[in-house]
């Protein structure tokens, strides 16, 4: 039998698999159409536009760890819910703005912090969520199929904001993620989790400092996970600088349209799909160490081809493979990871484990995300791409080096110890 179908045996699950799906076709709306609005509506610099992707992300900079300890703390599902209705709320703040005519680029940051702030809760929750719900020999093809969902909604979300943007404008366009939040909270609200999600020492006394230590202490100094937390962060800084830059790239030097940006970014949800798909097959084939680490040499590489790419149609097609291979490249990757890290990981540490690799990761966005911009702007579009391939090709080679390469899954039987190469 194959894995799809015993994951269908779950209903809390498929219940939680279709409301991340909806949530994600929303969010890839909005992940085009806020930089749209900076750019195109607010006309936006590029040092404006590494400010406002920094902002998104600056809550898991300052209270990352702190998120952590909470989500262990307490059950995962009302996060999860409040999270998404109140993001339903806050997203409908840029059309309603946009129509009274008071819309302004500190207004956007300041809403986007805000959505950043309850993107933590959720975030640190969501991936603590499913090993309450499929058993544990069944987290690997779980996370595979969020991982496919999410790629389908990154070849369809991208597209149609583009039509949306193009048709009735990016701040209305955002309203469709709004209303996706608000389906996905609903929908939460109705699962019922196969087992407790919280650690059964709960009640027993907390202590701040020790429980952030833990977490720490558990990711930082493991001779597998540490290598793969450092490199993912130095990762994310230069994945924040190259995201930062494509889209005044796109705009601006190679003058396309919003609704070819958008089609280039599908290529990458074609990417994420296929590489979803194989993901499992190209773990056991290779091992969870060398099959990561191969993922991280083909980012650098599909990114390679966007810098040599020109204003012609020979200049989409290059966009469209390297952001096609970067899909690929995290398709493969993430069910593999997340699935290696859940399972070497105890149970009252999961919270902690995530939003630390989580939050650093996206805190090293803040970092990425400005440096892109003013590259942007004192160098050109072309240079600060290139500095940021560089990177990638840094980050590869520092993990290939690295113990990661021996890492393999945890015993199917718990996730209670690490398992070291």
């Amino acid at each position: 039998m194959s894995e799809q179908p015993r994951l269908l045996r779950y209903p809390a699950y498929v219940r939680f698999w279709i409301a991340d799906a909806v949530s994600m076709v929303g969010s890839s709306v909005t992940g085009l159409a806020l930089q749209i609005v900076a750019v195109v509506t607010l006309g936006a610099s590029g040092t404006e536009v590494g400010i406002l992707n920094a902002a998104r992300w600056l809550p898991y900079l300052l209270f990352g760890l702190l998120a952590g300890v909470y989500v262990d703390r307490h059950r995962r599902q009302p996060l999860l819910v409040g999270a998404d209705l109140a993001r339903a709320v806050v997203l409908g703040l840029i059309p309603l703005s946009a129509a009274l005519d008071v819309l302004s680029l500190p207004l956007l940051i300041g809403v986007v912090l805000v959505f950043g702030i309850l993107s933590l809760a959720y975030d640190a929750a969501h991936q603590s969520f499913p090993p309450s719900l499929v058993p544990s020999h069944q987290l690997t093809p779980a996370y595979a199929r969020l991982e496919q969902s999410s790629a389908v909604a990154q070849t369809g979300g991208p597209v149609l904001a583009g039509a949306l943007i193009k048709l009735l404008g990016a701040p209305v366009a955002i309203l469709v993620d709004a209303v996706s939040y608000l389906i996905s909270g609903i929908l939460l609200a109705t699962v019922r989790p196969l087992t407790p999600e919280v650690a059964r020492s709960n009640d027993q006394p907390r202590h701040l400092r020790r429980e952030i230590r833990e977490g720490l202490t558990w990711v930082y100094r493991s001779s597998t996970l540490g290598p793969l937390a450092a490199t993912s962060h130095l990762w994310f800084v230069f994945q924040g600088m190259i995201t930062t830059v494509y889209v005044l790239y796109v705009l601006d030097t190679l003058h396309f349209s919003a609704f070819l940006l958008g089609i280039t970014y599908a290529c990458s949800g074609v990417g994420s799909v296929f590489g979803a798909t194989g993901s499992g097959w190209f773990g056991r084939r290779l091992g969870v160490g060398p099959a990561i680490i191969a993922c991280r040499w083909l980012t650098p590489i599909g990114y390679l081809l966007m810098p040599l790419a020109g204003s012609g149609t020979a200049g989409v097609v290059l966009l469209c493979i390297g952001q096609l291979m970067f899909g690929l490249s995290i398709g493969l990757d993430s069910p593999i990871e997340m699935g290696y890290r859940q399972s070497i990981t105890p149970a009252r540490l999961l919270g902690r484990m995530n939003a630390t690799m989580r939050s650093l990761n996206r805190a090293a966005i803040v970092i990425g995300a400005p440096i892109g911009g003013l590259l942007a702007d004192h160098l050109g579009h072309r240079w600060a791409l290139w500095i940021g391939v560089a990177g990638m090709v840094v980050q590869a080679i520092l993990l290939h080096r690295s113990q990661f390469r021996h890492a393999r899954l945890a015993p199917a039987t718990g996730n209670t110890a690490e398992v070291e190469g």
